[in-house]
């Protein structure tokens, strides 16, 4: 109900240390002390969490914010957009567990229902990250080959295609990017900042998805 050009993925050891190893001082090259990526993560995050104007913040602000040379980022996460997409990752799990834990288990309801609930989750979920949505979006680069917006995709695609009783798969692929790109955050925000609430946009956003595959 609630199932890249790829983004660089940490390693085991990374995901649980990172250490900028090319720092110099006085002309020789030490390491320095290692960090764990999740402090790296945390203090990307509240950069972000403190801003409406996500382009701002930088990899060197979020080197500086962690205490770790920009080097030790780009090593971890590539770019600015892989680096997203991780802290996009770790917020993600906890509805990939929900809907995983959903999936294992006989649902009841249409697959038309499913996927309504299914959006109604991925909306919760923008609203409450949504400063962590709003910068990976603006962003914009390779959002769509992203694993995040991949898996999303990819669960909604197919139970548009059980709701729709064998429709050709392009028409499910198509509509699933159609239903996904009503949830982006930029109009999400615009919504509410015209006086409409989140449950109003909940109750709109179902309606659509009756709509499409009814």
């Amino acid at each position: 109900m609630i199932s890249k050009a790829k983004t660089p993925r940490i390693s085991d050891h990374e995901s649980s240390i990172l250490s900028d190893q090319r720092s110099e001082i006085k002309g020789v090259r030490r390491g320095r002390p290692s960090v764990p990526a999740a402090l790296i993560l945390a203090a990307a995050e509240r950069l972000f969490s403190a801003t409406d104007l996500p382009g701002r913040v930088t990899m060197d602000a979020i080197a500086s914010a962690a205490g770790v040379g920009k080097g030790t980022l780009f090593r971890a996460f590539g770019s600015r957009e892989g680096l997203l997409d991780a802290l996009w990752e770790t917020k993600l799990a906890e509805l990939r567990k929900a809907v995983e834990e959903q999936a294992a288990h006989a649902l009841n309801g249409t697959p038309c229902e499913r996927a309504v609930a299914f959006l109604d989750a991925v909306l919760a979920f923008k609203l409450e990250n949504r400063h962590i949505i709003r910068a990976r979006e603006k962003a914009s680069t390779g959002l769509r080959q992203s694993a995040q917006y991949r898996w999303t995709h990819r669960l909604l695609r197919d139970l548009i295609k059980d709701a729709a009783n064998g429709a050709p798969a392009e028409t499910a692929d198509y509509s699933a990017h159609v239903l996904l790109g009503a949830l982006h955050i930029e109009l999400i925000e615009d919504l509410l900042a015209t006086g409409q609430s989140s449950s109003a946009i909940r109750s709109a956003q179902a309606a659509l998805v009756r709509a499409v595959l009814g």
